[in-house]
């Protein structure tokens, strides 16, 4: 099993900027990719970014290009996604995911392991 714990939401006024962070625990490999997702009330759950097992290839969801930026520390077992720019339009619960593969895609459903996830609002 693999367990992961998202941090860093919080209210944020538009404009602003966080950074949530993601720790993996259990039977996790540093080289497998990781992604980020969000969910907004009423809406289905979407892809906002991911990354390959040794870093070298990052996707972003074309919301998320320019303002967003994802990035591991495979010491820590840690993903990041640096968020900046905010708008209303990003308040969503944030999950990171990890799928036991080094490659990074897009689709959800082929990640295996969830978060919780960590609350984002931004406020206009």
């Amino acid at each position: 099993q693999v367990q992961l714990v998202e941090s860093g939401g919080g209210l944020v006024q538009a404009g602003g900027s966080l950074r949530l962070s993601c720790v993996a625990s259990g039977r996790t490999s540093s080289n497998d990719a990781m992604g980020w997702f969000r969910q907004a009330p009423g809406k289905e759950r979407e892809f906002v970014a991911a990354i390959s097992g040794n870093g070298g290839t990052t996707l972003y969801a074309d919301s998320a290009k320019g303002r967003f930026t994802i990035s591991r520390v495979n010491a820590k077992n840690t993903v990041y996604l640096q968020m900046s720019s905010l708008k209303s339009e990003d308040t969503a619960v944030y999950y990171c995911a990890t799928r036991g593969r080094v490659i990074a895609v897009t689709e959800p459903t082929l990640y295996t392991y969830w978060g919780q996830g960590t609350q984002v609002t931004v406020s206009s």
